[in-house]
């Protein structure tokens, strides 16, 4: 069973090798009939005389089995790791469930056994289907496959994707299932082990169907049990080869697929393990029969399989074999054991009459009503036989029955041990023999079905016996199907080819037809009709599904080709005129409105008319139409007769009749007769009988007129009239013919052509030119004529008068002729005179020859020789006329030889001389023996002599080689001056020595004197010439004909017809070239795309060329690479279609040898299609990428043209383009579905003009633009005129200028004593500013020399901060973090926490249905389709606010997190369609904010990405950054309540007071931190709380700023003396007031001194007197300057009064020491962001960058600008902006609003750095865009150059970018709670639940996959449970 395995194996290894690709699905099948129609005919339909492939659906795995539904029209259909629900009318989709692969082992139990337990690898396997079988009585599909040891699954009917019984069941409410291996194991477990199922009807006493079940055995021992060291056999355990199991899904699952219908065990057939060697099983199929029975009537369950030979027993043979198994009768009937009433028989097919040939094995079988067919095969012993020779035969099943009755009562009647035996190889039987039953009668159910009580199972050991219906190679498949009297067997075949014969009722075949399904697709041995349409036959090859249509009879137009074409489904519909299936005529059930083929051709309609002839000048009532043939009665049908043109008359029929009617006609009207051909007496006119509007009948009439016969025949008039097939008489007094003898006078007229006046030629000498002679004419019957004046009538002018001698002669008179030819005939007749010309018959012509001597004689020998024509010619200075009594000269000057042909013969002779001169004899006899070549002769040919010019005559053979003259003597001699040479030729070899056997090979024969010789002739095999023979000296070339088969053979050299030149050259037929693919498969219809032909031995092909059938223009010559590849320029066409290709190889059509032999199914039929075809398509059409027509261009620029292409479906690449300026090719260097990008490199020519911009795509040229060069002289001179006017301008300019300088001048040195004054007060500042700034850069830099760690944050802490900052409406009191506290003085701060993080709290009772639910939902996440649709549908919802949003975006990245491939594509299709949205408006502005879901995606999933780049190459310069800000800050003052210090970065946080500060070293000890004491840096005019915070900075910097205590829970004690100490505090009762403020204590108010001990400690109680410092009332408390001081209008006070007044803008120098001080670290941050690491260069960046840039080109946008704008709106502008202004987000520290401002002018310089419009500044301009104006072209510099490195890197495929994603989905994995996640996102889903249930039921493809179905259902598990649990919660 290797090469067919019954439930999808493969037919065969060498079939599925074969197998072409799997062709395209059919797009035409919504199209209306009549487009269908017209595509069909266009795409060259599969329709081949009377079959037609309707539909097709290709599967892209391989197909093994389908089921027909025909109540509900479904086809099911198995294929590889596939099931497909289609549509049966046009196949398409509805349904598809994938299946496979799975992780197997055939070593191993099913996984579904409990139990199980393996120890060998699973591996990944493929799932071939072994059972698809519909119960509809249950509403089930049962599938079958070979994975898990057999497993089957019961799905829904209709819906072939669900699974409708879970089994074993899974979990509760259903009850625990004991599974057993039996219940699991039903099918074979290996791809090529048979396996057929049928569904029995219900027993007695059960409540469901029954499967019956036929598996090989693929256990130990078996060829197909694996190779391995384990004994074990899970397979076959307990799996028998026949059994019937369960199948009642309604009743006790525990039961299902059990063997126990009964308690026995004898409902199983298994062979025992010791003769499973001898008894290997294949089976073909399992059947009902009768498929519907009478009620009560037996219904048996049969069984075809074939016991299959002993491997290494060349004795052993196949047997086929069929079983019966007995059915219960009728509904609820009692249910035989199945081995009770098993029995089996041999079929045998061989063939009779003498032949003896047996086919042994079963490969197919159809049971008809009484007929079981079945294809046989014999078995080739050779195993490279391409196909089986196979054969069909059918069985009666009457036979079968009286075989079984037989054999039961051979066993247990009356035994006979010849005829039948007990099956002891069967575990379950009875005993080894059969046995009488002493008084036992047996009942014919006995008989038929057997009995517990006697022997069971049976074998008969006769076989039955039937010889051969048909023979043929490779048949696969048989259906068969009783039409009429015919029996009609389709018979697919291991090609992919479809036959139908049609039989008669002697089961002779009398038409056959074939066509191909799926060319090199083996038909798979089942076949099935339409159960709903008959007309329809449904079949499978190994990669397609396809309805045929069993007849196309519309190909008959004719009611002879239709009945004759003797097909049983075709005949003529006679009301109709068309060839149609008895059903679309109608009343085609009543008689004689359809004839069938059976009733033959005779029986078509047919009509006579009467009468036949008619006379145009005659009246006629009317005419009589007889109608015979097949025909219902016309009587009382609206009738008419159709003359075409549309003329109509009146029709009518007199009575009811049959057979034989008769209708009577009028006829068409005089006027509208047709009118007479010309030179023709008659005219046809073709006429129908027009019922209901449709023309039935037709037949044909004659109209003649006899007045005619003088006009045509004017020379034989009265003979022609006499003789005329229509009544016409001749008048001899009128001259005329007429078809009433009453018109003519009473005269004697001829009656017959034999009486006519009439002339009788005599034979005439011939006559010199310009003499006069008297001609005699004798005729006959001439006495009416005698005495009436004639003419002698000599052509046209030529007449003379004619004299009557007698009556029976004249006289033409002196007739003068001339002639300036050698030679001419005048033809003589005689005419009466008068007009008009009127003459008497001549039937033979009567002719004189006229001569002149002067013409056509240019020697004395053909001069002479003309007397032998009777011409009196002379010669004498020339040919002349001779004299009468001149004398007869006797001979001329000697032969004149100019030229001899050929120069050289070979020794043997027979070569024919050619000698051309003069003077060469005056007749054959005068050189017949006078031609020699030297002292051989040369014998002349009668045949090829012409008079004294050309003698050919054929030389004798020579003695040996030489050369000599020619010499002609005709009684004088002449010698030739060339010599003629005797040469012996030779042959030396040939080239090439092989060639196909297909012939057409150009051989070249090497060799010497080769050109000699007249003929030539090359004989291949001693019997075929070699054709289009070219030679010269050294060689001869030919054509090689065909060859028979693959073996050397001579090739003979013969010269004139003589031996063969030696030589022993020898020709190899080789086997031919085989085409196995052609690539690509489309075209434009202009041609030239090159066709890349794959397949072998092309190292024989020396020419080959490409013809397209049908619609294809001249062919093209193509081009042979190597032995296996050839490329064509495609053809062009005439029209988009579809059509079939030929290759001509060597000059001969490739035909592929498979198909070849195969039509011998077929002589009649000519292989008319080809296997491949090719798609023609449109041309591509192109423009410029704004369409204009004229692009301007200067020469010596560089030139890059950007070309926009229609969207076409030819898959152009690259290469294929050409485009050319003028004559200068454009480098292409971008090529895209849309948009192609070349370059000019060289020069274009300085020549001003026009250049076409042309492309070229193979044949097709379009012309896209003109590029017009340079400029013109009108430019020139515009150009002179405005420099003029401009240097007159420039000069008033410079006077108006200079006088205006003169003034400002003066206005200058006034203002210059001003700033004197002003200079001298802001010097003093500056100077300090200088100071700093020198000096600040060293010490900060050593200050920042930290050894510790940089306090990261993990990676969930920074995704939950980034992803949930605030945007949230559900999650912002419970995500966005909570403020920390202590709940005891001195513990530890509480590590914040999120949702996301922690457990999913919700009560235990409600968990099962929500974590159900939850799952559920998961997966409906995890549908692309579904997802899409969910986020679009609630976007669209005007309450789904931007945090609403951003939430969803961030819960979903949550959810998903573990899937990031998944992820990305979900967002990369809504990008998609945000870009599309975006590019309909103003694509600058996409990705400017976040206000959509996918933008917030995006955001998170750069986030994610860029997670890795952020810790390990931009962490530490950014955190270096801030600490760098934060000590700047430090050194300075900074005003504790309103946060503005002395150094800042933001003018708005500047402190514009020049308040002088002093450090203070101060000795702290701290119990905390790890540390005991420290010197601690602070500043004089700190608050208390400032300097604690510094304390504590120093003492905790190596520990996480979450970690540290507040200053609020520290006390600050200082020792002034070993005696007094003082707590310090901000307020306390020594603070200053001040205009009625308090001022904050500073360490300068406590006078604290340089190098003063201070110990920090742990308060034991929370000072809560104050709040924070910033928080406190203005009104009430200051620190460093009152608020009073920075109004506009100051309040004049003591403070104020001695303050010196400057003006505040001089200190905002102090923002340029800052920023030159923070420069290194600034520059060092930006350039890790913006730079590529090699080692670990950025994927994603990478990735989503090009995603950018391919979007882009598809829509054509082109601007760099754009894209620039997107990729900073993408990352720059998303991303790092987001964490420069964040560092909370990245690091476990303190973001004060001092850095958070700080932060805030640095991000605007990135921000500004990434953009790319121009930087408008002014005196006005915000100083922190002023602050780094200078360094901001240098960043884009540097931003540029990162963008192009992105671009530069090697494009990442979407394999890698998935593996990467899957990397950092697996490194943090289990990091968050999904489910938390996944029930924050169905509470957006419930609130908007109409909206999504909506938008699921608009999308067609969630309505094909019912995922509005699946959201219900998770609807209904959180409905009731959700709110509820998360309240309790």
């Amino acid at each position: 069973m290797a090469r067919r395995g019954a439930g999808g194996a493969p037919h065969s290894a060498r079939a599925a090798a074969a197998s072409p690709l799997p062709p395209r699905p059919p797009f035409w099948a919504p199209l209306c009939p009549p487009l269908l129609l017209l595509l069909l005919l266009l795409l060259g339909a599969a329709r081949i005389g009377a079959l037609e492939i309707q539909r097709r659906f290709p599967s892209p795995t391989p197909t093994n089995n389908f089921a027909l539904d025909g109540a509900a029209g479904t086809v099911y259909l198995a294929a590889v790791n596939r099931l497909y629900q289609l549509s049966g009318a046009n196949l398409s989709l509805e349904a598809e469930a994938a299946v496979g692969p799975v992780a197997d082992s055939p070593l191993c139990h099913a996984p579904q056994l409990p139990q199980a337990s393996c120890e060998h690898p699973r591996r990944l396997t493929d799932n071939y289907n072994k059972i698809l079988q519909l119960d509809p009585g249950q509403g089930l599909v049962v599938v079958c496959g070979s994975i898990y040891q057999g497993f089957c699954q019961l799905r829904r009917r209709g819906n072939i994707s669900a699974v409708a019984v879970h089994f074993p069941p899974a979990a509760p409410p259903a009850e625990p299932v004991t599974v057993f291996p039996s219940m699991l194991n039903v099918a074979a477990n290996h791809p090529n082990a048979s396996t057929v199922g049928l569904v029995l009807p219900p027993a007695a006493g059960t409540g469901g169907s029954r499967l019956l079940v036929g598996a090989t055995y693929t256990g130990y021992g078996s060829a197909f049990f694996p190779r391995n060291r384990s004994l074990e056999d899970h397979r076959f355990e307990n799996t028998p080869e026949i059994a019937i199991r369960s199948l009642d899904a309604r009743g006790d699952l525990a039961k299902l697929f059990t063997f126990d219908l009964n308690p026995s065990d004898d409902n199983i057939l298994k062979i025992k393990q010791g003769a499973k060697e001898q008894h290997k099983l294949g089976f073909v199929r399992a059947f009902l029969h009768p498929p519907d029975p009478q009620p009560g009537a037996q219904t048996y369950a049969y069984l075809a399989l074939n016991s299959e030979a002993r491997a290494g027993d060349k004795e052993s043979q196949a047997r086929s074999l069929l079983a019966r198994i007995c059915l219960p009768r009728g509904a609820g009937g009692d249910a035989k054991k199945l081995t009770e009433s098993y029995i089996q028989l041999g079929l045998q097919c061989a063939g009779g009459a003498g032949r003896g040939d047996l086919y042994s094995r079963l490969v197919s079988v159809f049971p008809a009503r009484e007929l079981l067919f079945a294809v046989f095969e014999r078995p080739q012993g050779a195993p490279a036989a391409r196909t089986a020779p196979a054969a069909l035969c059918a069985f009666r099943f009457a036979d079968v029955q009286a075989a079984i009755r037989a054999a039961r009562t051979a066993c247990f009647v009356e035994p006979a041990p010849d005829v039948v035996a007990v099956l002891d190889s069967v575990v379950q039987g009875t005993g080894p023999a059969c046995e009488r039953k002493r008084n036992i009668q047996l009942q014919p159910e006995q008989l038929d079905c057997g009995a517990a009580h006697l022997q069971h199972p049976l074998s008969i050991l006769q076989p039955l016996k039937a010889s051969p219906v048909f023979r043929a190679q490779g048949l696969s498949s048989v259906a068969v199907a009783s039409v009429g009297n015919y029996t009609v067997v389709f018979l697919g075949t291991v090609s992919g080819r479809l036959l139908k014969i049609n039989l008669n009722e002697s089961m002779q075949v009398v038409s056959r037809k074939v066509v191909t399904v799926a060319y090199g697709e083996p038909v798979h041995h089942v076949m099935q009709f339409d159960p709903a349409d008959p007309g329809y036959l449904y079949l499978m090859t190994s990669h397609q599904m396809a309805r045929v249509k069993v007849a196309a009879c519309a190909v008959h137009t004719t009611c002879g080709d239709c009945v004759g074409a003797a097909d049983a489904y075709c005949g003529w519909c006679a009301l109709e005129t068309r060839c149609t299936l008895q059903q679309d005529c109608a009343n085609s059930s009543q008689p004689r409105f359809w004839t069938s083929a059976s009733e033959g051709p005779g029986r078509c309609p047919a009509m006579t008319v009467l009468p036949a002839e008619i006379d145009v000048h005659q009246e006629y009532p009317g005419m009589i139409l007889q109608i015979s043939g097949s025909l219902p009665s016309l009587s009382g049908m609206e009738m008419a007769c159709d003359y075409g043109n549309d003329i109509h008359t009146v029709a009518r029929v007199p009575g009811p009749a049959f057979g034989h009617q008769i209708a009577y006609c009028n006829l068409l009207p005089r006027n509208r007769f047709p009118p007479f051909p010309p030179n023709q007496d008659h005219v046809t006119v073709e006429m129908a009988v027009r019922v209901n509007g449709q023309n039935i009948v037709r037949a044909s009439f004659t109209i003649y007129d006899c007045g005619r016969v003088g006009q045509v025949y004017p020379h034989t008039a009265c003979t022609s009239c006499l003789s005329a097939q229509w009544p016409c008489f001749w008048c001899a007094q009128q001259h005329s013919c007429v078809s009433n003898q009453s018109r003519c006078e009473s005269s004697p007229n001829p009656t017959s052509p034999q009486d006519c006046p009439q002339i009788l030629p005599s034979a005439l000498a011939p006559m010199p030119t310009g003499s006069s002679q008297s001609i005699p004419v004798h005729l006959a019957n001439a006495a009416f004529f005698q005495g009436a004046a004639l003419e002698c009538s000599f052509g046209r002018e030529e007449i003379f008068e004619a004299v009557w001698v007698n009556e029976s002669a004249v006289r033409c008179n002196q007739v003068v002729l001339h002639t300036t030819q050698k030679s001419q005939v005048f033809p003589l007749s005689l005419q009466l005179k008068g007009r008009p010309a009127r003459f008497l018959d001549s039937p033979d012509h009567m002719t004189v020859e006229v001569y002149n001597c002067a013409m056509g004689s240019p020697d004395c020998s053909q001069c002479l020789g003309r007397e032998d024509l009777g011409h009196l010619c002379v010669w004498s200075d020339g040919c002349r006329l001779r004299g009468t009594l001149q004398p007869l000269p006797d001979t001329c000057p000697a032969p004149e030889i100019r030229a001899i042909e050929p120069l050289s013969g070979p020794l043997d002779g027979g070569t024919l001389l050619t000698i051309r001169g003069r003077n060469l004899g005056r007749r054959l006899s005068d050189v017949v023996r006078g031609v020699w070549i030297g002292s051989v002769a040369c014998e002349p040919l009668a045949g090829r002599y012409t008079v004294s010019e050309e003698i050919v005559c054929a030389t004798g053979p020579a003695p040996g080689a030489f050369s000599d003259v020619v010499t002609v003597n005709a009684s004088k001699e002449g010698r030739s001056r060339e010599h003629f040479s005797y040469v012996l030729p030779l042959v030396h070899s040939l080239e090439p020595a092989v060639g196909p056997k297909a012939g057409g090979t150009r051989i070249t024969i090497h060799g010497s004197d080769l050109h000699v010789g007249s003929e030539l002739q090359v004989l291949v095999n001693d019997t075929e010439p070699c054709m289009e023979l070219v030679r010269t000296d050294t060689s001869i070339t030919c054509t090689v004909p065909g060859g028979a088969l693959p073996a050397p053979v001579p090739v003979c050299v013969r010269f004139e017809h003589r031996g063969c030149v030696r030589g022993n050259l020898t020709f190899w037929y080789k086997q031919n070239p085989v085409i196995t693919a052609i690539s690509p498969r489309r075209s434009h219809v202009s041609g030239g795309r090159t066709i890349t032909v794959a397949g072998e031995r092309f190292h024989m092909v020396q020419k080959v060329s490409m013809a397209v059938h049908h619609i294809g223009r001249e062919p093209t010559l193509c081009k042979v690479l190597n032995s296996t590849l050839i490329t064509c320029p495609s053809p062009g066409a005439l029209s988009n279609a579809s059509a079939p290709v030929d290759f001509f190889l060597n000059g001969r059509a490739y035909a592929d040898e498979a198909a070849v032999d195969e039509e011998l199914l077929d002589p009649e039929e000519a292989q008319r299609g080809s296997r491949f075809r090719l798609d023609y398509l449109p041309d591509p059409q192109f423009s410029t990428a704004k369409r204009e027509k004229w692009i301007k261009h200067h020469p010596g620029e560089p030139l890059t043209l950007v070309i926009h292409k229609e969207q076409d479906g030819l898959g152009l690449e690259s290469h294929e383009y050409r485009v050319k300026i003028g004559q200068v090719a454009c480098d292409i260097q971008i090529v895209s579905e849309r948009v192609i990008h070349c370059s000019v490199n060289e020069s274009l020519g300085t020549a001003k003009g026009q250049l076409p911009i042309t492309i070229q795509v193979g044949n097709f040229n379009q012309t896209i633009a003109t590029l017009q060069l340079g400029g013109s002289e009108t430019a020139i001179i515009v150009s002179i005129v405005i420099c003029s006017v401009l240097l007159l301008l420039s000069v008033v300019a410079l006077f108006v200028f200079c006088t205006k300088s003169r003034r400002a001048e003066r206005y200058w040195q006034k203002t210059l004593l001003q700033m004197e004054e002003m200079e001298s007060q802001i010097r003093e500042e500056i100077r300090k500013g200088f100071a700093e700034l020198q000096t600040d850069m060293t010490d900060l830099t050593k200050e920042l020399n930290r050894s510790q760690g940089i306090p990261f944050l993990e990676y969930k802490h920074f995704v939950t901060r980034t992803f949930f900052p605030k945007c949230s409406s559900l999650y912002e009191e419970r995500y966005v973090l909570p403020s920390q506290t202590l709940n005891s003085p001195g513990s530890s701060l509480v590590q914040e926490t999120h949702p996301l993080l922690g457990e999913w709290k919700i009560p235990e009772s409600c968990r099962p249905n929500m974590e159900e639910g939850i799952s559920l939902f998961s997966s409906l996440l995890n549908n692309k389709h579904f997802l899409i649709v969910f986020v679009h549908a609630l976007e669209q919802q005007k309450d789904f606010a931007v945090r609403d949003r951003c939430s969803l975006a961030s819960l979903m990245t949550i959810a998903l997190h573990g899937k990031l491939e998944y992820y990305t594509g979900i967002m990369k299709e809504l990008l998609v369609d945000l870009i599309d949205a975006s590019a309909a408006k103003n694509p600058k502005l996409m990705l400017r904010r976040t206000e959509s879901v996918v933008e917030k995606m995006l955001t998170n999933w750069m986030s994610i990405c860029m997670y890795s780049c952020l810790r390990e190459t931009v962490g530490e310069p950014f955190f270096l950054l801030l600490c760098a800000i934060k000590q700047q800050i430090n050194k300075g003052s900074i005003d504790a309540i309103t946060g503005k210090a002395r150094y800042t970065l933001n003018e708005e946080w500047l402190l514009r007071e020049n308040i002088e500060a002093k450090p203070r070293n101060l000795n702290v000890s701290f119990q905390g931190c790890g540390m005991d004491s420290l010197s601690v840096r602070a500043m004089d005019t700190d608050t208390l709380t400032q300097v604690k915070e510094k304390i504590l900075e120093a003492f905790c910097k190596n520990v996480p700023y979450s970690q540290w205590p507040r200053a609020e829970d520290v006390d600050l004690e200082w020792f002034a003396s070993s005696t007094q100490s003082y707590i310090l505090r901000d307020l306390d009762d020594t603070s200053v007031v001040e205009d009625g403020r308090k001022k904050l204590n500073t360490l300068a108010h406590y006078k604290i001194p340089e190098g003063a001990s201070l110990a920090m400690s742990l308060t034991d109680k929370k000072d809560n007197t104050l709040g924070r410092v910033k928080d406190l009332d203005t009104e009430k408390y200051f620190h460093l300057v009152l608020p009073t001081d920075e109004l506009a209008e100051p309040k004049k006070s003591h403070r104020q009064s001695h303050r010196k007044k400057v003006l505040p803008e001089i200190y905002l120098t102090r923002l340029l020491s800052t920023k030159g001080t923070l420069q290194k670290f600034l520059d060092d941050l930006f350039k890790a962001i913006l730079s590529i690491r090699e080692d670990k260069p950025p994927l994603a960046v990478k990735y989503f960058f090009d995603f950018l840039e391919e979007q882009a080109e598809k829509r054509g946008i082109s601007d760099p600008d754009t894209l620039h704008i997107w990729k900073t709106n993408s990352l720059p502008l998303r991303f790092w902006v987001n964490i420069l202004k964040n560092p909370q987000f990245v690091f476990d520290i303190e973001k004060t609003d001092h850095i958070d401002a700080c932060l805030s002018v640095i991000a605007q310089a990135f921000i500004d750095a990434c953009s790319i419009s121009d930087l408008q500044l002014g005196k006005d301009s915000p100083t922190n865009k002023l602050l780094y104006a200078k360094e901001i072209p240098e960043y884009r510099k540097i931003v540029q150059r990162y963008y192009k490195q992105i671009h530069d890197m090697t494009p990442l495929s979407e394999q890698e970018m998935n593996a990467h994603l899957a990397e950092e989905s697996r490194k943090y994995q289990n990091e968050f709670n999904t489910n938390v996640a996944m029930a924050e996102i169905y509470k957006y889903a419930k609130r908007y639940r109409p909206q999504i249930m909506s938008a699921l039921e608009a999308n067609p493809t969630a309505r094909r996959t019912q995922l509005q179905h699946k959201f219900e259902q998770v609807v209904a598990l959180m409905e009731d449970n959700i709110y509820e649990c998360y309240s309790e919660a």
